[in-house]
Order: C-alpha cells, then sequence, then structure tokens
C-alpha cells in the first residue's frame, strides 16, 4: 500500500466513508481514524497499530450535540466541562448508547468520546455521518507522534492517508475523564487539560484513579505506553549520572542543560522554561533522543503542577522495563 500525506480533506472524507484508516491531526497528537461504527474498519486500526483489542479506543465528533447521538445519559458536570473545554483536549468516559460498537469500547459500558481542536479535522468530522474512533497514529506502544512524518515514519505501507495538519499544539493526548457510581468526576488518564483546570471549572476537587493497569478500562491506562526503543529512565539526574557513568548517556532536560555532560548528548524540552512548551516538544524530542543511538535516555521529573503532570506521567511509562 502507498501511503500519501496531504491535505485533501475531501479524499479523507472518502476514504474513511469507504471503511479505510485515515490519519488525522488534532491539537493533542496525530490520531489513527475509522468509521466508529463501522466494525470491520475498527479492526483495522488494532491490526494497523498492532493494538491489543483489549484496549478502548476515543470517538471523535463534531460538536456536543453530535456526541449526544452516541451518550446514554450525561451528568450536570459533564455537560459543565464539555462546554468549557470542547473543541479540545478533554475526553468525556460516559455511558454508551447501544449503537456504538463493543470492539470501541472493548465491551465497556462507557464510551470515550471528545471533540477535537484542530481547524482541518473538525473541517472533516462535519463533513461525515458518523464518528470516527482514532488512538494515537503509531505503532502501539511507541512514542505518539505529532506531526505527519512522525506518522509516515511509523505506518507508512499501512494506511492510504495522512491529512497533513501540522504540528500538534498541545503534544500530549487528551486528559480522560470519568464518573464513579455516586457521579464523582475522577481523572483516568492526566493530559492537555490540567486537573486545576478542571477542578476550578466544577469548583470541587476531582479524584486521580490508578493510572496504570495491564486491564484498561479507559484509553491511555497501559502501563508500557510511550517508549523509546532506547532504554529510558527516570529518577534524581546526580544518582543516574553515577549508575550509568560507564554507557553511552543522552539527558532530557526540561530547560537548562546539566554542567558536566556535552551538550550534544542532551536535548531541551523547553528553551523557555514553560511546561506548555514543554509537553508541545516531550513526543519530538523522545524520537529524537531515541535516533541517537544511546545506550540509556535519563529523564528528571518535571514540576507536578498543570501540565508537568501529564508530562511526568507519559516519562513514567516511557521508562524501561525488565523482562
Amino acid at each position: 500500500m502507498n501511503t500519501v500525506i496531504g491535505t485533501d480533506i475531501g479524499l479523507a472524507a472518502a476514504l474513511l466513508s469507504k471503511g479505510e484508516l485515515v490519519a488525522l491531526p488534532t491539537e493533542t497528537v496525530y490520531g489513527l481514524a475509522a468509521n466508529a461504527m463501522n466494525e470491520d474498519a475498527v479492526l483495522k486500526i488494532y491490526k494497523a497499530k498492532q493494538r491489543p483489542q483489549f484496549n478502548p479506543l476515543i470517538v471523535h465528533v463534531a460538536s456536543l450535540e453530535q456526541a449526544n447521538h452516541f451518550i446514554d445519559h450525561i451528568p450536570g458536570t459533564a455537560m459543565l466541562l464539555a462546554k468549557q473545554f470542547w473543541p479540545g483536549p478533554l475526553t468525556l468516559l460516559l455511558p454508551k448508547k447501544n449503537n456504538v460498537p463493543d470492539i470501541v469500547t472493548a465491551g465497556s459500558g462507557r464510551v470515550a468520546i471528545r471533540v477535537p481542536n484542530h481547524p482541518l479535522t473538525l473541517q472533516l468530522l462535519q463533513q461525515l455521518d458518523f464518528p470516527v474512533a482514532a488512538p494515537s497514529a503509531n505503532p502501539s506502544g511507541y512514542v505518539s507522534p505529532t506531526t505527519a512524518q512522525h506518522v509516515y515514519d511509523g505506518l507508512h505501507g499501512k494506511i492510504p492517508y495522512i491529512l497533513d495538519g501540522g504540528e500538534c499544539s498541545v503534544g500530549v493526548e487528551s486528559t480522560i475523564l470519568g464518573w464513579d457510581e455516586e457521579d464523582e468526576p475522577e481523572v483516568y488518564r492526566l493530559g492537555g487539560i490540567p486537573v486545576e483546570a478542571i477542578e476550578t471549572t466544577l469548583r470541587q476537587k476531582v479524584k486521580i484513579k490508578k493510572l496504570i493497569s495491564e486491564n484498561p478500562d479507559a484509553p491511555g491506562q497501559l502501563k508500557s505506553h510511550y517508549a523509546t526503543h532506547t532504554p529510558l529512565h527516570m529518577g534524581v539526574m546526580e544518582e543516574m549520572l553515577r549508575r550509568f557513568e560507564d554507557e553511552k548517556i543522552v539527558l532530557i532536560n526540561f530547560s537548562n542543560y546539566h554542567p558536566h555532560l556535552p551538550k550534544e548528548q542532551q536535548l531541551i524540552l523547553s528553551p523557555n522554561g514553560t511546561l506548555e512548551e514543554a509537553a508541545k516538544n516531550l513526543f519530538n524530542v523522545l524520537r529524537k533522543a531515541d535516533a541517537l543511538k544511546a545506550d540509556v535516555l535519563l529523564a528528571e521529573p518535571l514540576p507536578s503542577k498543570g501540565l508537568g503532570a501529564a508530562i511526568n506521567d507519559r516519562l513514567e511509562r516511557a521508562q524501561f522495563i525488565m523482562k
């Protein structure tokens, strides 16, 4: 299969309507999209990504009005958040209607749904008479893609078309929020909307559910995810430098170079020292670090506030795990 990169929304719509896969830009990362109502098309996502079918997918729609066609009921707090943050990097995990295929939700009675905030993809969704299911457009478990070229590097020959919308503006996946049996909100995945912003909107504290699992009940919860090919370790930098002093090291730093290592062995997430810039650059920096063919990649946790919590979550799950 010849994979083409382009900006033809009409072609993307035609391919999706025929049950084919199309990679789409969003503000978070690029998604690998299929008609969410077509089970055969959704199966192609799992095959192309080599993604386990017990890992549910996010459904993308053009508006809150369209989302209502697939949600059985929506709590008042969910409506408040949708009106505040959609379009945007917030996914709501809500009871699904029977028209949503079980393959999309991995058999769960809840569907993860959001309105993405990217002009090309919003135009495309408005042209379609169906929603799209779309996990990140990369081989399962590897670093998420934030450019069309990243998608091509991982999936060329497996999908027909990549809709090129430039570099993703947020750079980490959406925050996923669900509701417990008492209709209290809880975060299932840290992401592009900081927990603090959700709490400000709801005027209440929000629980953070255990964020990693080998049997996820929401997308983005797998324990090993976002991983580089080069082993990555996260911790106190001085201790890690001593531990790996005989190895070829590449450092991933927040905003400053480490004084005791050549700059060519270091990558900076945010030259301006902002968490927003670090989030936008995270996956691109991980890919660049991987390409340097070091023995190990080392990273320190960022300040765990705002988007820093989501960045730390991705780094923790990218860590090297002994088999």
